[in-house]
């Protein structure tokens, strides 16, 4: 036996025993649909190192990452140029994860990596509805000819959740259809009491991480300005306290494009405070 000790590459805080766990964090690298800037797929691992350089405990939630009772098994491994078949082989792991009695906890990738899970998680979960935080409204029916896209994933999921339950904050881009969608459908919210909707159901959380502002996080896919800041995220995240969240993902971080670091330090900050709300 080799005494090392040796680097631990999952998420710091983790309940190394998945049986016991009652959150389970997959990381999910595909950016096969990405219609701008590419490299969301490296996401996964860069958030896992820089965990490492971030504190166990939120002041805001009064609340330690071991509390959370999360467990990381790591990256799914896709093949590579298949879209189809790296869906399907996410929305059998979440299943799989339902049927062990636990939670999700999603790593982009991608954002077209929620609509699988969302597949699965309704398959458990009747009257499921979806807290979208996002720069893009997401709505659209297809791109460039494909209905599988990461611009059409809360169309798509709609398929399995009723538009009524679907709220969108921090959107600011679309086309004038998905625009119209939102206002029939009433799914954008403008202040904390929008989403009281959805107290009692089943509620998946998924952040795509251009909703805060590119001044805040420059290195993601399709960057928008006029966005949230991080303590406006912060906000609706402690809000999110009164709701029953039965899963959630963080998506859309692209590292290569922030050398600095600061927008990989940050998605890592989001996601363990997303963790304390779970």
């Amino acid at each position: 036996m080799l005494k090392g000790p040796f680097l631990d590459r999952n998420w710091m805080g983790q309940n190394s025993d998945y049986e016991s766990s009652d959150i389970v964090m997959m990381g999910m690298p595909f950016d096969g649909t990405v219609s701008y800037r590419s490299g969301s797929r490296f996401a996964p691992e860069q958030i896992r190192l820089a965990s490492w350089g971030l504190e166990e405990y939120s002041p805001t939630f009064d609340k330690h990452l071991e509390d959370c009772n999360f467990h990381d098994v790591g990256d799914l491994e896709f093949p590579l140029g298949n879209t189809k078949k790296s869906l399907e082989m996410i929305a059998d792991n979440v299943r799989q994860i339902y049927k062990d009695g636990k939670r999700v906890f999603g790593i982009g990738g991608e954002h077209l990596v929620t609509y699988p899970e969302i597949i699965a998680v309704s398959e458990f979960y009747k009257d499921l509805a979806i807290i979208h935080f996002d720069a893009h409204t997401d709505l659209r029916t297809e791109y460039l000819g494909e209905e599988l896209s990461h611009s059409a994933v809360i169309r798509l999921s709609t398929k399995f959740v009723k538009p009524e339950n679907i709220k969108q904050i921090g959107i600011r881009s679309g086309m004038k259809e998905e625009f119209e969608f939102m206002k029939k459908h009433n799914t954008l919210c403008s202040s904390y009491s929008d989403l009281d909707k959805l107290k009692g159901k089943p509620v998946f959380v998924t952040v795509d991480l251009d909703v805060l502002d590119t001044s805040i996080m420059p290195g993601t896919g399709t960057p928008e300005v006029g966005g949230l800041t991080f303590d406006e995220l912060l906000g609706w995240f402690k809000y999110l306290k009164k709701f029953n969240i039965v899963g959630a993902d963080v998506v859309e971080l692209a590292p290569d494009y922030d050398s600095s670091g600061a927008s990989t330090a940050v998605a890592t900050k989001v996601i363990r405070e997303l963790l304390m709300v779970m």
